[in-house]
């Protein structure tokens, strides 16, 4: 028997958990989270897929570094053109991590909650722990597709009151427009990423801090990825930033995230600066070098 499979087969009995990478602005950095953050969970042993939902586009082969490796997608799954075993992709780098692509040839309407139902029962059935579904942004049908199996949602906003109010109509949705809120069952569990956070900025007024989205959003606070060209680099060279060979505060801040979403207990970092000791003001060098280590509640 599989890792994570049960003997009856039933879908609850079987050991994963579905969540949903969201955002309700576009450009948020939401697919270059959703392939790090998949791919921080294999690196701790989950056996892990990323499946990309955004119909049409399909970016996330391109960050993961496989697009010449796609042959079958999520919509042939769905359709019954294809199993999901000929639609896997697995990463040549980490051992647990898999992605399953999208279609750049079809539209959102091929999705079908009763399909996509089916695809992430056959992933369950093969011993997937995590299954993580990037959605695309908005409110539309395809994002509503991603988050309608989720038991946990990543809600990645930036630190600007347009984003900050779109992420707000998401959460509205995972409260709604899920299985579990049709069944009446515990609701999705929102966590909050903030991206392209700069404290610096934040500190002179430029863009809203952390305790002010997190006022607005009230939901809990799973970590903050800095401004960082890591992350451009590594997505242009098609490898997720915490995989990237360089060491860069984008990749620890995201190692940051996944040991919080499994559990452990882990300081937050990268959110107020360091005021400069003694020596950093006589010799110089920047603020935002070492950023402090603060406690947010969450």
């Amino acid at each position: 028997m599989e890792r994570g499979a049960s003997r009856t087969g039933k879908a609850e009995e079987l050991m994963a958990r579905v969540t949903v990478v969201t955002s309700g602005k576009g450009g948020v950095g939401k697919t270059t989270s959703a392939a790090s953050f998949a791919a921080g969970l294999a690196l701790k042993g989950k056996k892990t897929v990323v499946i990309d939902f955004d119909v049409g586009l399909r970016n996330l082969d391109i960050v993961m570094g496989c697009e010449r490796r796609v042959v079958y997608d999520l919509v042939n799954v769905v359709k019954g053109e294809a199993n999901v075993r000929q639609a896997l992709i697995k990463d040549k780098r980490v051992e647990d991590l898999y992605m399953l692509p999208a279609s750049q040839t079809r539209d959102k309407d091929a999705l079908d909650i009763e399909g996509i139902g089916k695809a992430l029962f056959e992933l369950k059935k093969m011993g997937f722990e995590e299954i993580v579904c990037d959605s695309p942004a908005g409110i539309e049908k395809g994002a509503q597709a991603a988050m309608y199996y989720a038991d946990e949602a990543i809600v990645v906003t930036n630190p600007e009151v347009s984003s900050v109010r779109d992420s707000d109509r998401i959460i509205g949705l995972l409260d709604a427009k899920t299985r579990r809120a049709e069944r009446n069952e515990k609701p999705v569990k929102c966590h909050l990423l903030i991206t392209r956070y700069s404290p610096k900025r934040a500190a002179a007024g430029e863009m809203l801090k952390v305790e002010d989205v997190l006022e607005l959003l009230g939901i809990e606070f799973i970590g903050v990825i800095p401004e960082s060209q890591a992350v451009l680099t590594a997505s242009n060279m098609g490898v997720p930033v915490i995989l990237a060979e360089q060491s860069n505060e984008a990749a620890e801040a995201y190692r940051d995230v996944v040991a919080r979403f499994l559990g452990e207990e882990q300081p937050h970092r990268f959110i107020e600066l360091q005021k400069k000791g003694f020596f950093a003001r006589i010799f110089g060098g920047s603020t935002d070098a070492q950023p402090a280590r603060v406690a947010v509640g969450g």
